[in-house]
């Protein structure tokens, strides 16, 4: 799922996870080509899938992992309302914090910008701590992993 970018947007990267459902690996995919139907919003790059323990509240099934690079035409907040209503028509239940879920998407990085919003900090929080978003950034962007 590589290609040019022709959107002239930002490049924006988007954490992905799951780890409810029967096929993780769909769930993944249906989320990535949902994100490639947002306005003036294109997927240019996708990691490999990581599969990984769960973070925070460990007591749930294991998480498959990827990070997308979008280019995207939205500004930071719009894209997040968007990103939040695929999650719900992906049948994101909120259950608590750091719980299971069927996916979940994090703007990680919005080109150089930071964010700080009610519900919105980027790049994000503790990022560069958590494996299973670094890894799969080194993967397709190791120029900003480092």
């Amino acid at each position: 799922m590589t290609h040019a970018g022709s959107i002239p947007g930002e490049r924006v990267f988007i954490g992905l996870g799951t780890n409810l459902g029967d096929d993780l690996e769909r769930n993944l995919r249906k989320a990535l080509e949902a994100i490639g139907t947002l306005p003036g919003t294109e997927v240019v790059r996708v990691s490999s899938f990581l599969s990984t323990e769960p973070w925070g509240a460990t007591d749930q099934p294991r998480y498959l992992n990827a990070v997308a690079e979008i280019r995207t035409e939205l500004e930071p907040l719009p894209l997040l309302q968007a990103l939040k209503q695929l999650e719900n028509e992906m049948g994101r239940v909120p259950t608590y914090r750091w719980g299971p879920r069927a996916i979940d998407f994090d703007i990680i990085l919005y080109g150089e910008r930071a964010v700080d919003l009610p519900g919105l900090r980027v790049p994000h929080p503790r990022y560069r701590e958590r494996d299973f978003v670094m890894a799969p950034l080194r993967e397709i962007a190791p120029e900003i992993a480092g």
